[in-house]
């Protein structure tokens, strides 16, 4: 695929270096075209401006304002991210037996005598250690607590895996990222003859610029004659009319449709993620609501099935942001991707996102959750406290 940042920086500057209209009026000879009428000044026009034909750069610009491209194009606005917010001072692995006990001591642990309580059962378990022991025996953890724990020696990496955006100003233009890697098309649409123009890799910004429907799919224009289909795509839609009930000019919005994260400051766009949310039957609740805890660190644990074969036991979540009853938005460092559904309603983020949110955030603040799609029931009768 184009490298699309580089393409609009070019496209930016080959617009910058066309006079404008009124520049071109005052100081510039109007060439006249080849049958004595003379050519509009390079810019836009949709309509036609009679006094002139809108031919060449003209007829160029034209063509792209219809299909959505404003002019001049404008990069995304954005400041340098701190590397230091995706770190965090814990180390984690995960369990991967369905109960698992703890000794007092190494020795016990590798004979497995002696065990003073256990952990599970469940499937989705993650603890924090402080040291650990490889053995002939196998692979054995140091919890805080002092106790020792048998593992098969996973443990989880942190890395900044992703990374969401600061903005210096609302954009002017949606913008998103690529969920997977999909194909790049010339036209919208799978025909045959739509050729394949390029590859977008996971996670990649794009800009969008329009969105057509074909045969009951949505497809976004992310540049010149580039086609992705919009469900690959996790779009920001920039909004920076408050939501009913929010009156200081700050809230944060979770649009489940898309699975991305917006904060909003002085009626402006300053920061934008992409996150998961609830899965069906564990949705994300949609409504207003407002940050009621804040905690650095949090253990989190729950069951939603009556034999608790869903046992849930989470180790140190990082920033965490409570807003409608366990429902949280919070780091989840047991994720691998974003962008779609995944958790029991909480809105889970990658650690550096996570916490640039909480840095910004205080207690009050509101947080407006949506659909779109219609696809999230709003019947709060359905909704449980949620989870991680």
């Amino acid at each position: 695929m184009k490298n699309i940042p580089l393409f609009f920086l070019f496209l930016s500057l080959v617009f910058s270096l066309l006079p404008s209209r009124s520049v071109t009026a005052q100081n510039t000879v109007i060439p006249e075209a080849e049958h004595g009428d003379v050519l509009c000044a390079p810019d836009v026009y949709l309509s036609d401006p009679g006094d002139c034909l809108p031919l060449g750069p003209s007829q160029i610009l034209t063509e792209l304002a219809r299909q959505g491209f404003p002019h001049p194009t404008q990069p995304l606005a954005v400041l340098k991210r701190d590397n230091s917010l995706g770190q965090v001072p814990f180390l984690y692995y995960k369990i991967t037996e369905y109960t698992t006990n703890t000794y007092s001591s190494l020795d016990g642990a590798i004979s497995k005598s002696g065990a003073l309580r256990q952990i599970g059962p469940g499937d989705l378990i993650y603890l924090t250690y402080i040291d650990v022991e490889e053995t002939d025996r196998g692979t054995y953890f140091l919890l805080p607590s002092g106790e020792w724990m048998p593992g098969d020696g996973t443990r989880v990496s942190t890395p900044d895996l992703f990374r969401g955006l600061e903005f210096v100003r609302t954009p002017r233009t949606a913008f998103g990222w690529a969920i997977f890697g999909t194909d790049v098309r010339s036209s919208p649409g799978y025909a045959f003859n739509i050729p394949v123009v390029g590859t977008l890799p996971k996670h990649a910004l794009v800009q969008v610029y329009n969105a057509i429907n074909v045969e009951g799919e949505e497809w976004l224009l992310i540049g010149p004659d580039e086609w992705v289909p919009a469900r690959q795509v996790g779009v920001v839609y920039p909004n920076t009319t408050p939501p009913a009930g929010v009156t200081n000019g700050r809230w944060i919005d979770i649009d489940l449709a898309e699975q991305t994260l917006t904060v909003y400051e002085n009626n402006q766009l300053v920061f934008a993620s992409l996150v998961a949310t609830g899965m069906e039957p564990y949705w994300t609740r949609p409504g207003l609501f407002q940050i009621y805890s804040m905690k650095e660190t949090e253990d989190m644990s729950g069951a939603f099935e009556a034999d608790r074969s869903d046992y849930y036991y989470l180790e140190k979540v990082p920033y965490t942001l409570y807003f409608d009853k366990a429902r949280a938005i919070h780091g989840a460092y047991w994720r691998t991707s974003l962008g779609y559904e995944q958790s029991h309603g909480c809105v889970n983020m990658s650690i550096g996102d996570a916490a640039w949110v909480f840095n910004w955030a205080s207690e009050g603040d509101w947080v407006y959750v949506h659909d779109r799609s219609g696809n999230t029931p709003d019947d709060p009768a359905i909704y449980g406290d949620g989870g991680a």
